[in-house]
């Protein structure tokens, strides 16, 4: 059986908090109440970067990836993407407890396993079928998909983690999308409600990051 023991009380972590909505459109209909905005920042020396939190089985983060994929290496910016799996998705949470092992050989096999899910992700409709297409994928790659992927709890507890993250930013739904920025003469972080508006948000980061550090230092000292 391919649920854990340790994958069914994570699971049960999860399910216990309060149902996140999901929104199949292009937009999400508010802009989330930030509660924590700790980690809405940049990656160090990065001054602009995407920030997202996703569930694998979301259909809408599936719709989203191949958008953020080409913004972040267009820009050449980090795109730093969050655990959130949705109690009601049952395949969701292994999905990113596999991402995580693949993390650990690299992070970027890691993500290209992410993006991997989303693109099959209409074909992946159980435990089992993750399993095979894991199995697969790693096979792809030269590796093996050990049968217990977390057999100390340890790529559990990163998720749950980032889990807890969202939670305490006040994530409501998935994708949730930032645009962040550091030493930035705008706002620190802009949600990105419109996904067609994206590469102008990341442009206008980008000008407002590149303003903030052309800055004089002898007009700080006046102030």
């Amino acid at each position: 059986m391919i649920r854990s023991l340790a994958f069914a009380a994570a699971v049960a972590v999860i399910s216990a908090s309060p149902a996140r909505a999901q929104f199949a459109g292009p937009t999400a209909p508010a802009t989330t109440q930030v509660h924590d905005p700790s980690a809405l920042r940049p990656p160090a020396g990065a001054r602009v970067a995407i920030i997202e939190f996703e569930d694998m089985e979301c259909p809408d983060c599936a719709r989203a990836n191949p958008l953020l994929h080409d913004a972040a290496a267009k820009y050449n910016i980090p795109w730093v993407r969050h655990d959130f799996p949705l109690s009601f998705h049952p395949w969701s949470f292994q999905a990113a407890v596999n991402a995580r092992w693949f993390d650990t050989k690299s992070k970027k096999l890691g993500d290209e396993y992410r993006d991997a899910v989303f693109a099959n992700q209409p074909s992946i409709t159980s435990l089992e079928v993750l399993r095979t297409f894991s199995e697969k994928f790693a096979t792809d790659h030269k590796l093996t998909l050990p049968f217990a992927v977390d057999p100390q709890g340890t790529l559990t507890a990163l998720v749950k983690a980032d889990y807890a993250l969202g939670q305490r930013v006040g994530i409501e739904h998935t994708p949730t999308i930032w645009v962040a920025t550091s030493q930035s003469k705008g706002a620190p972080f802009v949600e990105v409600v419109d996904r067609s508006k994206l590469y102008q948000l990341i442009d206008q980061a980008l000008a407002d990051t590149a303003q903030a550090k052309t800055v004089p230092t002898k007009t700080t000292a006046k102030k």
